[in-house]
């Protein structure tokens, strides 16, 4: 099966980590939030992608080339970034329309479902998620087992079931043309081409849509968020290594290449590649590739690549009933 990922966002709100680094290959929980999309869609059956790209897009390009070198896999570039609609849209000669259903998922989505049972799902389906606040989504609404209604970003929305960037289209071809529909036409939602409103075509015109649950869906598009998914992850598939006169608290993730120093580690904490952390405490954190950390106490830290943080420590001559708050 053929999947397209689009990736091309810029990820403003992961600054000043994606100045250098495009949101996808920052690490979560011991390797790139793309490389854990791969990893899954891989193991689930994918044996081909599109991958969508545009800002840095040759850092993913390299990436995918050498570690997924066994991933059939073509990039396309977004020269605009008008929407998810029009990322798909960019890739539509790469869709195959011989019958094969195709999965599209969004390259800041880290989920975990039965991919092998929504295959097997003889309508269309999409991804859901019961949310809060469910504004900031597409919404589904239903009609008995089968969306009758998909609405992007509604002001007042008649539901909470959000669309969490995961489809599964058994009629691609459908998909395309409703895509150029949308294009030629200019129809276009808050200035977007919308997928949603795609998908909605789709429906207007008689092709049936179910939805399948995803409630291990972890975002990557904010500082707090990444956080909280390196957690989440890191409960899951954490390698706990453990080092000579070092304490490691579970879960953390410790590349094999850092050296680590008098340090306690954990619990949730990230080291990278040929990171040095030295007379350091660290959790709940994530500590990039080539970082130097001495004499440091992190919490609900992110430390890009080769940053190098050196703190130290204090002298205080406290008198009784003294309080003194060093945040």
């Amino acid at each position: 099966m053929h999947a397209i990922i689009p990736v091309a966002g810029v990820g403003t709100r992961l600054r000043p980590h994606t100045y250098t680094l495009p949101k996808v290959l920052l690490n979560v929980a011991g390797k790139p939030i793309l490389g854990h999309i791969l990893d899954k869609l891989i193991e689930d059956g994918i044996t081909s992608a599109t991958i969508v790209v545009g800002y840095m897009g040759d850092l993913v390009e390299q990436y995918v080339r050498t570690q997924f070198a066994h991933l059939k896999a073509n990039f396309v570039t977004q020269e605009e970034l008008l929407g998810l609609g029009h990322s798909i849209w960019v890739a539509r000669d790469s869709i195959p329309v011989d019958g094969e259903p195709l999965f599209i998922i969004l390259g800041d989505t880290i989920f975990d479902v039965d991919l092998t049972s929504v295959f097997r799902t003889p309508t269309s389906a999409l991804g859901v998620k019961t949310v809060e606040d469910p504004r900031r989504f597409g919404v589904v609404e239903m009609e008995g087992e089968y969306i009758s209604r998909l609405v992007e970003k509604p002001e007042h929305p008649k539901t909470n079931l959000a669309v969490v960037g995961v489809y599964f289209i058994r009629n691609p071809k459908l998909l395309i043309e409703s895509l150029n529909e949308l294009v030629e036409k200019n129809i276009r939602t808050k200035n977007e081409y919308q997928l949603t409103d795609a998908l909605q075509r789709m429906i207007d015109l008689g092709e049936r849509f179910s939805t399948f649950a995803v409630d291990a869906w972890y975002d990557c598009g904010k500082p707090e968020t990444m956080l909280s998914t390196n957690r989440h992850l890191l409960m899951k598939r954490s390698n706990d290594r453990r080092i000579a006169g070092v304490i490691t608290i579970p879960p953390v993730s410790i590349a094999a290449s850092a050296e680590i120093e008098n340090s306690i580690i954990g619990p949730y904490a990230t080291i990278g590649e040929g990171a040095f952390v030295r007379d350091s405490i660290i959790r709940d954190s994530i500590i990039g590739d080539g970082c130097v950390i001495e004499t440091a106490l992190l919490e609900g830290s992110i430390a890009g690549n080769n940053a190098m943080i050196k703190s130290g420590f204090r002298r205080v001559n406290a008198g009784d009933s003294s309080e003194i708050d060093f945040r």
